[in-house]
């Protein structure tokens, strides 16, 4: 008998999303597959638009907001499949995603392999995202994984991981103190647990890029900052402990210095903090460097401003960008009269 895949869809405030979320897991060619949606105490008609799909093979819950950590291990802990696949509320998979990572398989594989597939951004268009490979598409070990998304500051969505039940529960619980970052920290500890990854071409998750309000926008949240700052040092520990060399520490160094604006200058304690962990890994964090289109502005306006300038105007014009694309997803969809399937063909075949 095929094994049974567990998708997982802790949903917030998801009520422009849901639907087409909860139908690209339905959509899935693999046959045996059950999905759980948590709804983690929206405001909105989440919960309602998602009872909508209900059925033997759809399962909703509602539970009072505790976070996304939380509604991920009250997922995980109603399913029953024997691979786990992540997904987030707002994103998409292209419908032979579980079938090819399975596929790819071999029988001499123990369960502690971890698939993980190509992913691209979009906005509202599907058919207009662009998967842009990075080093991290391909098979590593645990250590070089860690090494390149912590010393190239790269990173693999959520959805593009497929994991069996052995290596999940391996890894143990989502932790809910990560109001930031809680997939970066999890996924340390699945690598930690795992033999390694086995990168899928062809198996396609998409992001969509919304507003602000996504867990991994930190902005001026002295409660995500916290959470960034931990998720941090367990990251340096997680790649330490595997492997405490010379290329590992500037590994580490590249990273903390990569997320050090996020903390410089508003959090002086954090500040700190960061210094006494790269005092560790015998280096030193720099000021931040503000971007050439920037940088002409601290002399005038000073550092906050300019790093307020560099932050705000990017997110303006992506937001600008974004309603232009939502305008255009209106116009196509009139046009042809029914709305275009979100993954259909978008798939890069690499």
């Amino acid at each position: 008998m095929k094994p049974l895949v567990s998708i997982l869809i802790p949903a917030y405030n998801s009520v422009e999303w849901i639907a087409d979320t909860i139908q690209s897991a339905m959509a899935q060619t693999w046959p045996r597959k059950e999905i759980i949606v948590v709804d983690d105490g929206s405001k909105d008609r989440t919960a309602e638009v998602a009872r909508r799909f209900a059925s033997k093979e759809v399962v909703v819950v509602s539970t009072e907001n505790q976070g996304a950590a939380a509604a991920r291990n009250r997922a995980l802990s109603l399913s029953q499949g024997d691979y786990i696949q992540w997904l987030d509320a707002d994103d998409l998979l292209a419908p032979d995603k579980i079938a090819r990572q399975l596929a790819a398989l071999r029988d001499s594989d123990s369960r502690r392999v971890l698939l993980s597939s190509p992913w691209a951004f979009f906005n509202y268009r599907v058919n207009r995202a662009r998967f842009v490979p990075t080093s991290l598409w391909q098979d590593l070990s645990p250590v070089d994984w860690l090494l390149r998304k912590m010393g190239e500051n790269l990173h693999m969505q959520t959805g593009t991981w497929l994991t069996s039940r052995e290596l999940t529960e391996a890894a143990g619980s989502w932790d809910t103190r990560m109001v930031s970052d809680d997939d970066g920290e999890y996924f340390c500890r699945v690598l930690l647990a795992s033999e390694g990854t086995r990168f899928v071409p062809g198996a396609g998750v998409f992001y969509r890029i919304t507003t602000s309000s996504r867990v991994s926008y930190v902005g001026n949240s002295d409660r995500k900052r916290n959470a960034l700052l931990l998720s941090m040092k367990l990251h340096v520990q997680y790649l330490q402990s595997l492997e405490d060399s010379e290329r590992s520490r500037e590994a580490c160094l590249t990273y903390l210095q990569n997320w050090y604006p996020v903390f410089y200058p508003e959090r002086p304690d954090l500040v700190a903090e960061l210094q006494s962990v790269a005092a560790q890994l015998q280096g030193r964090l720099e000021e931040p460097h503000l971007r050439w289109k920037y940088a002409w502005m601290k002399p005038l306006f000073g550092w906050r401003a300019a790093k307020w300038a560099q932050s705000v105007l990017p997110q303006i014009k992506a937001s600008c960008i974004r309603q232009c694309d939502k305008a255009m997803y209106a116009v196509e969809t009139r046009s042809k009269g029914f709305a275009v399937s979100p993954t259909v063909n978008a798939v890069q075949k690499s």
